[in-house]
């Protein structure tokens, strides 16, 4: 979601249409802040997130150390889909 502010003004039916209600278990994956995500992601969803303060060096090397990697994320999904 690029914006969450701009998705927030839209209507309910443009937002039902990005994420339906029916799909409970919702993946969002968010490298800052996470509190707003919990409102989009809901009861049966997730978050993958960071949980300590960042840290410094070279994107893909701080990207891995907290573990924002293809692997890890798809193990979180499928995990999350077979609750």
């Amino acid at each position: 979601m690029p914006s969450e502010n701009i998705f927030e003004k839209q209507d309910q039916a443009y937002r039902d249409s990005v994420l339906p209600p029916s799909i409970r278990r919702r993946l969002a994956v968010e490298a800052g802040a996470t509190m707003s995500w919990y409102r989009w992601v809901g009861l049966d969803g997730d978050i993958y997130r960071m949980t300590t303060y960042g840290a410094s060096g070279k994107g893909e090397e701080v990207i891995k150390h907290f573990g924002f990697t293809v692997d890890k994320l798809v193990d979180r999904a499928l995990k999350l889909l077979a609750r």
